[in-house]
């Protein structure tokens, strides 16, 4: 399964530690490792990288939640602590995008306090005890999190939402009095607005869901070249989950688009 994996630890040796544990578990095949980032919270509460999460498709979710607790908590170009809350309304709603979610970013917040260092990881992993017991013997709290399908649920039930709208305006236009009609029109046409920014959101998360899928096959093929056959088994099998998780939200998305192609015809 597809997670975000954060620990924090009392000194920065210990994290690099644990992210070396992590890769030596990517190795032999316990689970598969896609990026990493480590970032310090230094006695007086500033923030700092030590390690940036790779670019691209793989990074990106590891990215967005370094950016965020820097945000969070204050750091280079973060907002401190009491910032306004649109200040940090990009890194929440790219996070929420990225099937993370805010309150997985304030659990490890509350965690990370002065002094503290915290490992942050996507990985694949079907069971939790090889990552817990080589963390935990480094003092490691660990916070997970798996990557849900909450932004295509969402999708679909706005375009659900709006459908109905429309029907039920293009119903009341049919029986409206002639001095109605001018504003039932017009209400029609926003309605339609919103149909089309929400296809168009289904098509971009379309185009997001291919990257990423491309990305972490690669990632998990180019694992499976030289590993020994029983970890070349675990790690086909996470692609075929893979692929069943790419196809469950792109199934969604497309009857998304569907949907909103048809409402804009109507």
């Amino acid at each position: 399964m597809n997670k975000m994996l954060v620990a924090v630890f009392d000194t920065e040796t210990a994290a690099f530690e644990g992210l070396n544990a992590l890769r030596d578990l990517h190795g032999n095949g316990d689970i598969t490792l896609y990026a990493s980032s480590v970032i310090v919270k230094d006695q007086a509460g500033k923030i700092s990288i030590r390690q940036a999460a790779d670019e691209g498709p793989v990074g990106t979710s590891v990215g967005l939640l370094t950016g965020g607790l820097i945000g969070l908590l204050g750091g280079p170009g973060g907002l401190a602590v009491g910032a306004t809350l649109g200040g940090l309304t990009g890194f929440l709603f790219d996070l929420d995008q990225s099937g993370i979610g805010v309150t997985f970013l304030d659990d490890v917040s509350k965690t990370l306090t002065d002094g503290k260092v915290a490992l942050l990881a996507e990985v694949e992993e079907s069971w939790t005890t090889p990552v817990d017991t080589r963390l935990h013997a480094k003092g490691g709290i660990i916070f997970r999190r798996l990557r849900s399908e909450v932004v295509e649920d969402q999708i679909v039930r706005e375009n659900a939402a709006f459908e109905a709208d429309l029907k039920a305006l293009q119903t009341d236009l049919t029986q409206a009095v002639a001095e109605d009609r001018a504003a039932i029109q017009n209400d029609i046409e926003r309605v339609k607005k919103h149909i089309k920014a929400n296809q168009d959101h289904a098509r971009a998360r379309l185009d997001q869901a291919k990257a990423e899928i491309d990305a972490r096959v690669k990632a998990l093929q180019d694992q499976a070249k030289g590993a020994s056959d029983r970890a070349k088994a675990r790690i086909e099998k996470r692609i075929a989950d893979a692929n069943a998780d790419f196809e469950a939200r792109t199934n969604k998305l497309k009857q998304a688009w569907t949907l909103a192609k048809e409402g804009l015809a109507a």
